[in-house]
């Protein structure tokens, strides 16, 4: 039986990595200026547009993917006799792996042969990416769809996640900072640094007074948390911050050789609650700490 890799969009791939992979994917939903939109990887609602409107003030709000999207999407594979793997965006941020469970739940009361398995990585934007990147090369060199799950859940908490952000007024609307913070914060040119932890919950690790400092204070963290695998592949998502991406780029390579290096947009689901500028490095580490 043929294995597909289902995957959705707050993985942040560069939307030709989707389509040159044929990879079957699914959107959550952004809602911008009163307008429903699908992410589907910058294709109808293009990143320049979207930071565009961020940069202007726009605050967008999102949605998950809900279950009868999901129940169309496995039906279609399990009936054109797929096997799935749906690596899911992590449960501690959004909801979408929990319709995707209650989804699967419906399919195998219709269809009890169907073969599904919905994978919450504990992962997001890129670093859900570099899951989706793995997954998708045991694929390609013919792994069993059971090698390809227990790779995924033997390694999904060593993927680590280390980000700055540059407008903490986002973080401030989602209830990561106090209004008082964000506003004594922007005064003094302060930048969050936030991680990812083992529950896959968003922590606050550190306050770095300056940009150029956050983004060396990345590559810091790298060499922390590296092993032998991240040399492997790496993930560096941008809020419409290119630059500052190169550059972070540049540091690690004048000290490490990567085989990979994946670089894309952060897209508009994830960008909504972290704004413009922000920038995040992912890569398969150390194990996270609780």
């Amino acid at each position: 039986m043929k294995t597909v890799i289902l995957v959705d969009s707050s993985s942040d791939l560069p939307r030709n990595f989707i389509e040159d992979n044929n990879l079957p994917h699914v959107g959550l939903i952004c809602n911008l200026d009163q307008e429903n939109h699908i992410d589907d990887f910058g294709k109808t609602l293009t990143y320049k547009h979207f930071y565009k409107r961020l940069r202007e003030g726009a605050m967008p709000t999102t949605s998950q993917v809900n279950i009868f999207t999901f129940e169309e999407i496995f039906r279609k594979h399990v009936l054109n006799k797929e096997a799935v793997i749906y690596l899911a965006f992590d449960s501690a941020i959004s909801g979408t792996y929990n319709s995707a469970v209650i989804a699967r739940q419906h399919i195998l009361e219709e269809i009890p042969e169907a073969d599904i398995t919905v994978i919450d990585t504990r992962c997001a934007s890129i670093g859900e990416g570099l899951i989706v990147y793995k997954a998708n090369e045991m694929l390609k060199n013919n792994a069993s769809k059971e090698e390809i799950v227990n790779w995924v859940e033997d390694n999904k908490f060593n993927v680590r996640h280390f980000f700055v952000v540059e407008d903490l007024q986002h973080l401030r609307r989602g209830g990561r900072v106090s209004a008082t913070k964000a506003a004594v914060g922007t005064l003094l040119n302060v930048k969050p640094m936030l991680h990812v932890n083992k529950a896959g919950e968003l922590i606050n690790i550190a306050s770095i007074r300056g940009r150029k400092k956050a983004i060396k204070a990345l590559v810091e963290n790298f060499d922390k948390n590296m092993n032998d695998k991240s040399l492997d592949v790496i993930g560096i998502s941008h809020g419409d911050c290119l630059e500052d991406a190169v550059f972070l780029q540049g540091l690690l390579e004048e000290k490490y050789e990567f085989k990979e290096v994946l670089i894309n947009h952060v897209g508009p689901v994830i960008a909504s609650h972290t704004g413009a500028g922000m920038l995040a490095l992912c890569f398969i580490g150390k194990e996270r700490e609780e």
